[in-house]
């Protein structure tokens, strides 16, 4: 008779005070031991529980562990973290769970070192892998949400569902917003604003240093053209060297300091362009029963010798004309700024449904659900992504029920019906490219590698780098060579599923179709964490800061945009702006969304322990190293701007989308 000492390190959480009975069997190379029952009780949770497994004779190679679960009493979830065995030959095996186990089905669980396919040897373990992904394949079923979208999930899984820990903090929070807009009556309130200082005055409960410079600094143009590079829609802007053939800009209508003029200034490369082409045509909702407004601008921008970036010219209709006038910063006062607040409606919709629906969280989806389906958990990929996907799944379908997540504002001006939503994500997903996913690649194709105090360029690509760095270093520790990719058939079906379901087999935007070689699988898969963290960040933490401000960024325009100048006041702007409820509606949204969660996880930190090779575990700790010298150093930059900033602060991102 042999002893196994087995350890099982239990999660913090379940979902209803009852006591599990748990079974648990080892399986070696030399057979199988007898099922052990474990007396799992709240009790234990958060804690290491060590069991004894007699055995015969001894099993050999342990290759896995067959985990099922009995409750005694109502349906119970278990979350077990990992299990530990200590062989009688003192070899100790650990294998990985970290997921919800909620049915009495066997759940079997591998050794947690990494295999590709090609190097499973044992039938037993080959066995599992592909039982392993037959479930996953019946769990993560493919859904289309509609033509043209990256597709989704068909059903959440238990085991994918946000922890109690998380859940009631982020609904206590969106209810206590909701109940501070209720009792101010807010919310029933559907008249205009009387003033802007009106909305400053019932509003300021919520702030931050960034949006009172907002409320104070909103009208001012070297403001507007800040926010395009460090605001919370950075990727639009680029460099424009000849000018749109639909936006007829002359030297005579634009002055320049020091007798500049525009053609020479083009040619020197200081002129940039914002055009929100995809919107053209989409038709704007009808809210609180009144026709909406929406509208498809053009703006530009020039770099002035003091580095500054102002708008010098704009047209809110992509088609010229007579009734489309070119509004300039020497109109009269309240014409420019209408003008400009009309851009910032385009740009709520755009950075709403493309820089931060689109690009993020439905991608991010796309690359979860594939990362499920094909890749088993003792996949070198699975350990690698599965931190960095971990909540995408859960926020998107909460997102989807109208709960939370960007739809609970897009909703707000997307169009009759839904159909203007899904037709400009349709519209904005045909135009995506490979290129303007991975940072490097987009910062040259905009030609804004040189442009001054752009910060989100600055601090993207040194995350970017050593991001890259420490993916390359896991896979290059277990693909060798670019062979090793080739014969790896789980890894060409996992890109494959990506590159028709969320690129929906696009070839002539650049996406990968399988992988050929060690970099191009290194930089596809930077380029899925990046996403999911970084991109995730710049576009999201910062929405209260600058979208709390109604003004500076409005869901929605109550009344069409002027066709001549001239007509506009401050009363014809009041009228235009979100009525007194749609402007709670959407601050309490806002401030919701950039909440830090309360379990939070920094980028980088790593505390489940899905790798237990020494070498990938060492890469873990050197890329949070290297990410913590990066902190201080943006830190100490912010010191010296007007504006700090911090939304791609390595301290304060996660390692995954969670809001």
């Amino acid at each position: 008779m042999v002893s196994y000492e087995l350890t099982v390190y239990t999660g913090k959480e379940a979902s209803a005070i009852t006591v599990n009975s748990i079974y648990i069997k080892l399986v070696g190379t030399k057979g199988e031991s007898d099922r052990k029952w474990l007396n799992i009780s709240p009790i234990f949770w958060g804690s290491e529980v060590t069991y004894c497994v007699d055995c015969e004779h001894t099993l050999g190679q342990l290759i896995l562990i067959e985990v099922d679960k009995r409750t005694w009493f109502l349906s119970d979830a278990w979350l077990p973290e990992k299990v530990e065995i200590k062989t009688p030959e003192g070899d100790v095996y650990t294998f990985p769970v970290y997921c919800w186990i909620s049915d009495s089905e066997t759940h079997r669980f591998r050794e947690g070192t990494a295999l590709r396919i090609y190097e499973e040897e044992n039938p037993l373990g080959l066995h599992a892998r592909k039982l392993e992904l037959i479930q996953r394949r019946k769990e993560y079923r493919w859904d289309v949400y509609d033509s043209g979208l990256p597709h989704t999930i068909k059903a959440l899984q238990d085991k994918d569902k946000f922890s109690w820990t998380k859940a009631i903090p982020f609904y206590r929070t969106a209810i206590k917003g909701i109940l501070g807009m209720m009792v101010k009556k807010l919310t029933e309130n559907r008249n205009n604003w009387k003033n802007l200082d009106e909305i400053h005055n019932v509003l300021s409960s919520k702030t931050s240093d960034v949006y009172d410079y907002v409320q104070q600094h909103w009208k001012e143009d070297d403001f507007f053209g800040y926010q395009y590079l460090n605001g919370i829609n950075p990727i639009l802007i680029r460099r424009c060297k000849t000018l749109p053939p639909n936006f007829p800009v002359t030297d005579d209508m634009v002055s320049f300091p020091e007798g500049l003029k525009l053609s020479n200034e083009l040619e020197q490369g200081n002129i940039y362009l914002c055009d929100y082409k995809n919107l053209d045509g989409l038709p704007a909702n009808t809210v609180l029963g009144k026709q909406q407004y929406l509208t498809a601008p053009l703006v530009l921008f020039h770099k002035r010798p003091d580095d500054k970036l102002m708008p010098i010219a704009i047209q809110l209709k992509q088609t010229p004309g007579e009734h489309n006038p070119i509004f300039l910063p020497t109109d009269s006062t309240h014409d420019w700024l209408t003008a400009k607040i009309f851009v910032r409606n385009a740009d709520f919709t755009e950075q709403q449904l493309n820089t931060h629906l689109l690009r993020t969280h439905l991608l991010a989806e796309a690359f979860a659900v594939s990362l499920q389906r094909n890749l088993p958990m003792v996949h070198p990929l699975y350990k690698l992504l599965i931190p960095h996907t971990r909540y995408t799944l859960q926020i998107n379908k909460m997102g989807r029920e109208g709960l939370i997540g960007p739809t609970g504002l897009i909703t707000l001006n997307a169009g009759s019906g839904g159909k203007a939503l899904t037709d400009f994500l349709a519209k904005s997903m045909s135009d995506i490219t490979y290129t303007s996913l991975c940072i490097p690649d987009d910062i040259n194709e905009r030609d804004m590698h040189d442009v001054p105090n752009y910060y989100y360029r600055d601090d993207g690509l040194r995350i970017w780098n050593t991001m890259y760095k420490f993916v390359q270093g896991v896979l290059e520790y277990y693909y060798k060579s670019d062979n090793d990719v080739l014969r790896d058939s789980e890894l060409q079906t996992y890109i494959g599923d990506i590159f028709k379901k969320g690129f929906l087999s696009n070839t002539e935007r650049g996406f990968p179709q399988s992988f050929t070689t060690v970099t191009e699988m290194v930089k596809f898969v930077t380029m899925v964490m990046f996403t999911c963290s970084c991109q995730h960040a710049a576009v999201n933490k910062g929405i209260f800061d600058y979208g709390g401000w109604m003004p500076n960024f409005p869901s929605n325009m109550q009344c069409p945009p002027p066709t001549e100048k001239g007509t506009t006041t401050e009363a014809t702007i009041l009228a235009t702006l979100p009525p007194v409820c749609v402007t709670a509606e959407n601050q309490n949204a806002v401030w919701l969304l950039s909440r830090t969660p309360s379990d939070f996880v920094t980028l980088g930190h790593y505390p489940e322990d899905h790798f237990t090779e020494e070498t990938p575990r060492q890469l873990q700790r050197k890329f949070k190293a290297e990410l913590e010298v990066l902190t201080p150093t943006f830190k100490k930059r912010n010191i010296d701007i007007e504006i700090p900033y911090t939304y791609l602060l390595p301290n304060s991102m996660e390692n995954s989308i969670t809001v």
